[in-house]
């Protein structure tokens, strides 16, 4: 299966949103790396995407994207349509006693800062969370003792048929760095629950979130955030580290030797490159340890002329 978004886009429905044909996607990933959106479909609001999902053909393949913080495109591009969010699911809006109704393109920090701004306690944890509410309930992200699941009252997502969902962490089955949701619905809002809190102490527990990001991670480079998820009762960075794999390097892809659970980007890597040294970090911690690492990061689409 190769990429030919002029011939896909013929057999698509009209939208009120934008399409875009080969759109690169690694304009649109914190690596910078990647291959085309065979068509890229960016929705106006939940009717415009509910109205595409209805009168889409089925053997049409869906693939969803948020703001490619945790992403790995491969350099073949993601064949079929790939589905960014715009700005229509962006908002913030105060719903009930101290909850935060947040779109799946509202990114985490924001949601942090608004909660901040009405002194509401309880969401700070999202300050230290790349990426956006979409992706956090894709993956029950986490940081600073705090995930998803712990402050997510509900959810709302349109499946493939076009159908509006409303469901709760339970239904959702989340667990850690896991969702158990089909890959093909699109997460549109969540309504997030937090406590009245005092708006200096929220602020400093911000501001020190952010300086431990800045100490110990190496936020300013090209990266995907962790690589791997931590096994259990253990920390993915300690067993790379014990295996000698800080600074290690396949092509132009580096393993950070701030933090060794992240893999740069150092500004000339193919997707082919950190895919690689990711495979080769779990090989070599696999050998040293026993443990095989689990990537954290999603990785999509098809390999170099694949």
């Amino acid at each position: 299966m190769g990429i030919d978004g002029a011939a896909l886009m013929a057999r698509l429905p009209q939208v009120a949103g934008r399409y875009e044909v080969e759109r690169p996607l690694s304009e649109l990933t914190w690596f910078r790396v990647g291959g085309p959106a065979e068509v890229l479909f960016v929705p106006a609001d939940e009717a415009d995407l509910t109205g595409f999902f209805k009168a889409l053909p089925d053997d049409i393949p869906v693939t969803v994207i948020g703001v490619g913080s945790n992403l790995l495109v491969r350099d073949g591009g993601i064949p079929g349509v790939v589905i960014r969010l715009g700005r229509g699911f962006g908002g913030l809006t105060l719903e009930g006693d101290h909850q935060v109704r947040a779109g799946a393109m509202a990114p985490d920090v924001k949601v942090a800062k608004f909660a901040l701004q009405h002194g509401i306690e309880g969401l700070t944890f999202l300050r230290g969370i790349p990426g956006t509410i979409g992706g956090a309930l894709r993956m029950n992200a986490g940081a600073h003792g705090g995930e998803i699941k712990d402050v997510l009252i509900e959810a709302r997502a349109v499946d493939r048929n076009g159908n509006v969902h409303v469901v709760t962490p339970e239904q959702l089955d989340m667990r850690y760095r896991h969702t158990a949701t089909p890959r093909d619905w699109v997460f549109t809002s969540a309504l997030l629950r937090g406590q009245p809190g005092d708006k200096e102490r929220i602020a400093a527990d911000m501001a020190a979130i952010q300086q431990a990001r800045e100490a110990a991670q190496p936020i300013r480079s090209r990266t995907g955030g962790s690589t791997f998820k931590n096994p259990p009762g253990e920390k993915a960075w300690r067993l790379i580290d014990a295996a000698g794999l800080r600074g290690v390097k396949v092509g132009g892809a580096r393993v950070s030797t701030r933090h060794c659970n992240f893999l740069i980007n150092e500004g000339e890597a193919t997707a082919a490159d950190i895919e690689a040294l990711g495979e080769l970090v779990r090989a070599r911690v696999r050998a040293t340890s026993g443990v095989r690492l689990e990537w954290e990061i999603r990785r999509l689409g098809l390999m170099a002329g694949g």
